[in-house]
């Protein structure tokens, strides 16, 4: 027998230790520490993750060269970060996720270089990348070599913006430049009591400005769902979160190449809605839930709300009609009447972006009232914060298709997705209001020396009013002039859709040579 003969099982055993020690980690102390948080190992969450037994991983062995303040004297396997890709639901995903029993998680210049590996193979496979985000930001020891390494992940993140989606999933603590990776993604999902997000923590906030806060309080996950708007999900546990993540890879295509996958369903393309007709009053000022009319429309009421308690005023969710996948955008006259104001601006445009980027099919549902006025408004750039969504649909490609239930007032109803700024079909119920302004409100301006000369002032605006809601604001008006392409029986709007959205399929648009545009800000 031959020296490399006798020297190979001994070889391969010590393969097998080094890898056992890789996936084990740093001591079952790190992990019962993690455990006592009420947060999962980063093995365990990519487990939950990808489809068993499908985890393929990448650099495993890889360990950082820095000396001093001890580093030399510390080189664990992976780095504190674990990288590489599998499957959800049969189709490659890439995932990278922080370590938090190394290091805290904190990126070093290896680190660094795994996770701009996977991004860079992300992309190239054209396959969707999830960050499972634990750490403690920049690694100090290694200086400014750890801040370079996060200039690669946002270079990467902007690089594939509009390519592959990419989520971030916050488990853990996101401080100072590290949160800048997430924001620069596509959806942001967090877990109530164990991840924050924030620019300077704290101290230095209490430092700075002498305000006293917790953690939670100025980046909890509550805080970016219902106030900032950074998050787009938050849930209770770690466990919930990453099934909506699987349940949300299973809404979007593999890359901006692709459609999103159809699946089959039980539910008929022709089915009625006659509960539509009592969920929507005719009386424009009485309010409804836009959700109960989507759940009616949508294959078996199921949706996933986007920035669910942000600008709850509008409504963005992913759903399926007739098996495909389809975008909805609406206004919630449950929720200050649908106005658009400049959060719902934002979140709806964003929301188009992203649906045009990844050939998602786009359903505006509108009851707008018009634009919030007030001061606090004006001054804070309602102008420009509602021409971004403005600028969305005109520059949105995808099958775009509206449909006015009710109110559809001023600029508001030029912005969400009208016939004139490119929607390819627009629909209307007979309930609809297709007006410059509410009946009143141009009555008063338009006959206000009527009124004011009359013996009766109030007998007078009442006529008025009506004559102006039967000249210009019946029903068909917009209709007769080609503005609405059909006027429906609301129980009918699912077929109607479907049947449009399937003739729209293989919609072919072209968008001017350019570099890119310069959308407002």
């Amino acid at each position: 027998m031959t020296t490399s003969e006798q020297s190979a099982p001994k070889r391969l055993a010590e393969l097998r230790q080094i890898k056992e020690e890789a996936r084990r980690g740093p001591s079952d102390r790190a992990t019962e520490t993690q455990h006592a948080k009420g947060k999962l190992t980063a093995r365990e969450r990519i487990a939950l993750l990808l489809d068993e037994g499908s985890f393929k991983e990448v650099e495993q062995l890889r360990r950082h060269r820095a000396t001093g303040f001890g580093l030399e004297a510390k080189k664990p396997y992976t780095d504190g970060v674990i990288t590489g890709w599998g499957t959800v639901e049969g189709r490659t995903v890439f995932v990278y996720a922080h370590d938090f029993r190394i290091f805290g998680g904190a990126l070093g210049e290896a680190h660094a270089t795994k996770i701009h590996k996977i991004m860079d193979m992300a992309i190239a496979a054209g396959a969707p990348l999830v960050s499972l985000n634990d750490g403690a930001g920049a690694r100090i020891q290694e200086g400014v070599s750890a801040l370079a390494g996060y200039g690669g992940i946002f270079q990467r993140n902007t690089k594939a913006s509009g390519v592959i989606p990419q989520i971030s999933v916050m488990l853990g603590p996101c401080a100072g430049g590290a949160a800048y990776s997430p924001a620069l993604t596509d959806f942001v999902f967090m877990v109530r009591d164990t991840s924050q997000m924030f620019i300077t923590g704290p101290d230095v906030v209490q430092a700075v400005t002498g305000e006293q806060i917790t953690q939670n309080g100025l980046g909890g996950a509550d805080v970016h769902a219902e106030t900032s708007g950074v998050a787009h999900f938050a849930y209770d546990d770690e466990e919930t979160c990453i099934s909506e993540v699987r349940y949300l890879l299973s809404l979007l295509p593999q890359n901006n190449r692709e459609n999103p996958p159809a699946v089959e369903t039980r539910d008929r393309a022709d089915r009625r809605g006659d509960v539509l007709l009592d969920l929507v009053p005719a009386d424009g000022n009485r309010a409804y839930d836009m959700r109960k009319v989507i759940e009616e429309l949508v294959d078996e009421g199921e949706y996933l709300e986007v920035h669910e308690r942000w600008a709850t005023n509008i409504i963005c969710a992913l759903a399926r009609m007739d098996g495909q996948v389809v975008a909805v955008v609406a206004n919630q006259p449950a929720s200050y009447a649908g106005v658009l104001d400049i959060h719902a601006s934002e979140k709806a445009a964003r929301f188009v972006q992203l649906c045009d980027a990844f050939n998602i099919p786009i359903v505006t549902l509108v009851d707008v009232p018009g634009f919030l006025p007030g001061v606090d408004q004006e001054h804070n750039g309602i102008i420009r914060h509602g021409a971004k969504l403005l600028y969305a649909y005109c520059n949105a490609t995808v099958p775009r298709i509206s449909l006015i239930l009710r109110k559809a007032y001023g600029g508001a109803y030029i912005v969400m997705d009208s016939q004139s700024i490119g929607a390819d079909l627009t629909y209307a119920w007979p309930t609809n209001e297709i007006a410059v302004m509410g009946a009143e409100g141009a009555a008063n301006v338009i006959f206000r020396r009527e009124i004011t000369g009359a013996d009766d002032p109030d007998a007078m605006r009442a006529q008025k009013i009506k004559e102006y809601k039967t000249g210009l604001m019946h029903p068909y008006y917009a209709a007769e002039r080609g503005l609405v392409d059909d006027v429906i029986d609301p129980t009918e709007t699912r077929e109607v859709l479907i049947g449009a959205l399937a003739m729209l399929r293989n919609k072919h648009a072209d968008l001017p040579s350019r570099k890119h545009g310069n959308p407002p800000q």
